[in-house]
């Protein structure tokens, strides 16, 4: 009987883990729909980054976090993940690294559209 149990339970891990979830969600910010990460901090990309390629770092990576990827993270669909010179992982949408905005401080906020001209907000096709 515990045979038995075990192997359900293990089928339904198996089973959760093909369905892996996005890396992020969708919320209205004050910006309208974007990609959020799980706290509902929104997601930004950078108009000077590479498709693939991170080029925000020290002072920038400060003031943008990178979206960071846990490891063994499994890239799916759109969502892809870009290895950064540090050795770190973040994620990328369509290509583009994600970061969040230090000044945002709440859920929702999207204090960073426009930010230098380069920043915009991650938002779904």
């Amino acid at each position: 009987m515990k045979l038995i149990a075990f192997s359900v339970a293990a089928a339904l891990v198996a089973a959760a883990s093909a369905f892996a979830a996005e890396p992020a969600m969708i919320m209205t910010t004050s910006a309208g729909k974007a990609y959020t990460d799980a706290k509902g901090m929104t997601l930004y990309v950078y108009d000077k980054d590479e498709a693939g390629k991170s080029n925000c770092y020290d002072k920038c990576a400060a003031n943008w976090p990178p979206f960071k990827a846990a490891a063994g993270a499994k890239a799916e669909d759109e969502w892809t993940i870009v290895q950064r010179t540090d050795g770190t992982a973040m994620w990328a949408y369509d290509g583009k690294p994600v970061y969040t905005y230090v000044k945002d401080q709440k859920t929702g906020d999207a204090t960073g559209e426009g930010a230098g001209g380069v920043w915009h907000v991650a938002k779904p096709d």
